[in-house]
């Protein structure tokens, strides 16, 4: 982190300890695929967030000779591809069909059908940190999840304070121009925080 500026280094910045190792390969893997979609529409992809636009117009001491432009807002281009990230509490890796268990999900088979199928996901296993783990392609304790966060110690990966150096993978799609939101249960924002007067940061809205 320098300045405010998130640079994703070569490895997208998803540094995982040994145990969520496979973890941070797929979401690499993800923003590998979604940076390689915006690249030839000339969107640096890997400087967050973008710097401002300059401004293209002209100003001049008369009003009607100046040139007004408006700053351009970021987009996704056109082609760029949806994410949808799905989690199910309480359920085993292999319980469903689409990963050879018994349990019929002919929705999520027909999408398994269609893209890739991963099996090496890192189970905490506890709502927080499985979150927290999958939004952001590192072991729970490197986003301050090593535990649901109503449990949370004020010691360093147990404070339930997402940190500045840790992107999600909704932040990083934000700041490409990304319209994000997650919908169902969160279980991610400190208990301290979870009131009508926020902060919001944490919240779904903030990430």
């Amino acid at each position: 982190m320098d300045s405010g500026t998130l640079k994703l280094d070569g490895k997208l910045g998803l540094h995982g300890c040994e145990a969520s190792r496979s973890m941070n390969w797929v979401w690499q893997f993800v923003l590998f695929r979604v940076m390689v979609i915006l690249m030839p529409f000339g969107v640096n992809a890997q400087i967050l967030p973008k710097p401002d636009t300059e401004f293209g117009g002209k100003i001049e001491i008369m009003p009607e000779n100046s040139v007004a432009n408006w700053p351009e807002l970021v987009s996704a281009p056109e082609g760029a591809p949806n994410v949808v990230v799905i989690m199910l509490d309480d359920v085993g890796f292999s319980a469903t069909t689409t990963f050879g268990g018994l349990s019929d999900t002919p929705v999520l088979d027909r999408l398994a059908s269609q893209g890739l199928r991963y099996n090496r996901f890192h189970g905490t296993p506890m709502c927080s940190p499985s979150r927290a783990a999958l939004l952001s392609g590192r072991n729970g304790h490197q986003v301050g999840y090593g535990r649901i966060s109503e449990l949370s110690a004020g010691f360093p990966g147990y404070n339930s304070i997402w940190p500045k150096s840790a992107a999600s993978i909704a932040e990083v799609l934000n700041l490409n121009g990304y319209n994000t939101a997650a919908f169902g249960k969160w279980h991610n924002t400190p208990v301290w925080e979870s009131t009508a007067v926020g902060p919001f940061d944490q919240w779904p809205t903030g990430m």
